[in-house]
């Protein structure tokens, strides 16, 4: 068995502090109530922009958000995040100026920060600066969407040391071998991908669903979350005792860039928000009810 491979403790058990992220599950699961995980790509259509959507998606009920790096080749979004993406850096948005949001951010809200990035601007950046960038600034963890178990061993010491969660994919092609390694690397919560392909919205959640969460289920006892395809109201009901939170990117997106003003895209993406979140608080989460 590869080092990826051995499960690893959470961050609440190696260091005996219970974080954001953690702490926020742990609520949600007392109340019985779905999580929603909403992602907001950094920089669309600016970076100060960026900071009045995020607080007012915060304010409207999301329970934790996932700052987007806007990346040049964002293989693993759909076309929605692409265009995002692109704005976004058409805008001067880059990784030290995300995590510069996160900082101002951080002064003004206590919602769950998770920085979405591909790895190539860690890399660029190097790791341990980082780490060391995004836990000053009070980011609460990290996921690299292309950045595998078996090649992550120095980028999980490294934000592990800071005290940061690492979340992973989970896939449905995922193996079950493959699947308790992801949970091994994984804290905070595991993201779930709902199905194969990129980022978007869907009309319907894939029927065998249910099954893949079980499976998922039996390799880890982290929260659930699942994205990919989630963009309505009966879609994140429809999660209700199957995970812990649903994702939602595409969907708020697509109000940022319809939107003919940034005081338009705020509004639209709280409304939005807040009808996701009143479906996720009719959902039961599994762990809770279990």
């Amino acid at each position: 068995m590869s080092d990826a491979a051995i499960p690893r403790k959470t961050q609440t058990e190696t260091s005996g502090r219970e974080g954001r992220i953690a702490r926020r599950f742990r609520e949600l699961a007392g109340r019985g109530e779905l999580g929603l995980v909403a992602y907001i790509t950094a920089g669309d259509p600016t970076l100060a922009a960026s900071e009045r959507i995020v607080l007012a998606a915060a304010e409207a009920g999301a329970d934790v958000i996932e700052l987007g790096v806007p990346f040049s080749d964002p293989v693993a979004d759909g076309p929605t995040i692409q265009r995002a993406s692109e704005r976004a850096l058409r805008s001067g948005t880059t990784l030290a100026g995300v995590i510069e949001l996160v900082r101002r951010l951080r002064a003004k809200t206590d919602v769950p920060l998770i920085l979405f990035t591909y790895f190539n601007p860690v890399l660029q950046m190097g790791v341990e600066k980082f780490a060391d960038a995004a836990s000053a600034a009070g980011a609460d963890g990290a996921l690299v969407t292309d950045l595998t178990p078996e090649e992550a061993g120095e980028y999980r010491a490294a934000v592990h040391a800071r005290g940061l969660d690492t979340v992973f994919l989970a896939a449905p092609t995922s193996t079950d071998e493959r699947l308790a390694m992801i949970a091994g690397c994984s804290s905070g919560f595991l993201y779930l991908i709902s199905r194969t392909g990129v980022t978007g919205e869907r009309e319907a959640m894939p029927e065998d669903l249910p099954a893949l969460a079980r499976r998922v289920r039996r390799a880890t006892k982290l929260p659930l979350a699942v994205g990919f395809g989630i963009s309505q109201p009966e879609h994140v009901s429809v999660l209700g005792g199957i995970a812990d939170a649903a994702v939602v990117g595409s969907a708020l997106m697509a109000e940022v860039e319809k939107a003919p003003s940034v005081d338009a895209a705020v509004s639209a993406v709280a409304a939005r928000v807040r009808e996701l979140k009143q479906a996720a608080r009719a959902g039961i989460s599994r762990r809770s009810a279990e």
